[in-house]
């Protein structure tokens, strides 16, 4: 028996159930686009947001603050240890592919930090492993057990220390890294630029940034402090200026090429520190330059064999 046909009333109810349904589905499908645009301007940095730029010309790599910043740590560990920079560049292309540079709280299994080391096969605890100096530390401890790692092609001597399912994920990071080592290390001098948030009127703390020097690049740093600490902001009489000078010196690499390490290291870390100056060589770097780029500075600006390090008030 045939189906009876449909009033139009009943016509008309379904005809307006599939058109609302239609608008749902087209509202949810724009909400989803724009929370997937969010997140990859969150960890990307969109127009307009802080971000770091190391090359130049076509031969460029943009990233954020917390990637610049955990990528300085990783730099300046493996100098400290007197690494060669291509052990820096493994490290660098290792963190770029496990974690995107940033210090993920989770991962495969137990996967954790800028390396995604796991806990259960002994890298340490996850409190030690979530700390980027000492699992960069670890990093290179397992790297330089690699007979001849400086000679190897990159994902070989990455994936002897990770043991990856996907080895040659490594590669494709090789020129990105090539150019962050560059510039961490120091040889590319004022090759590292970022732009950074306006100020939120929170002050940056000096004897905390004498502290992550001393952390990242050891104790024979001897970076000085203000001879008189501020008071404050409310405090009668003028403020000295809340300047970190850290001493110039010759390591395993050229004096000059140590000082852009440390300088690009404060550059990097400015976003975290509250840093708001940085001068060294002749060139200065301010976070309200909206262009984050290094210009000529006056000669008081850089006394010789001295990074200046002056911290937001």
């Amino acid at each position: 028996m045939p189906e009876t046909p449909p009033t139009s009333a009943s016509s008309g109810r379904r005809r307006r159930r599939r058109g609302r349904l239609a608008r749902f589905t087209a509202a949810l499908a724009v909400l989803t686009g724009l929370a997937a645009y969010v997140a990859v301007h969150y960890v990307t940095g969109g127009k307009g947001a802080p971000k770091c730029t190391v090359g130049s010309g076509a031969n460029t790599y943009e990233f954020t603050p917390e990637q610049a910043s955990n990528a300085a740590t990783i730099s300046a560990v493996g100098r400290t240890r007197g690494l060669p920079e291509r052990a820096v560049t493994i490290a660098l292309a290792t963190a770029l592919q496990e974690s995107a540079l940033r210090n993920i709280q989770h991962g495969d299994r137990d996967s954790l930090g800028l390396f995604q080391q796991r806990p259960s096969m002994g890298w340490g605890t996850p409190e030690q492993i979530l700390d980027p100096v000492y699992s960069s530390g670890k990093f290179y401890e397992h790297l330089e057990d690699v007979p001849g790692y400086s000679r190897l092609p990159l994902t070989v001597a990455a994936q002897k220390v990770q043991r990856s399912g996907f080895p040659q994920a490594y590669a494709k990071h090789e020129p990105d890294a090539t150019l962050l080592a560059a510039a961490l290390t120091g040889r590319s001098g004022a090759s590292l630029s970022c732009t950074a948030r306006p100020s939120d009127g929170r002050a940056g703390d000096p004897a905390q940034v004498r502290d992550e020097l001393i952390r990242a690049f050891g104790k024979d740093l001897k970076p000085t402090l203000p001879a008189t600490p501020s008071a404050g902001r409310n405090a009668a009489g003028p403020q000295p200026e809340a300047v970190v000078s850290v001493p110039v010196r010759e390591t395993s690499a050229p004096a000059e090429q140590h000082g852009w390490e440390l300088a690009n290291w404060s550059v990097a870390r400015a976003e975290s520190l509250r840093i708001e100056e940085v001068a060294y060589a002749g060139r200065i770097w301010r976070a309200t330059d909206v262009s984050g780029t290094w210009t000529k500075a006056t000669a008081n600006a850089t006394p010789p064999d001295t990074v200046r390090i002056r911290v937001a008030p």
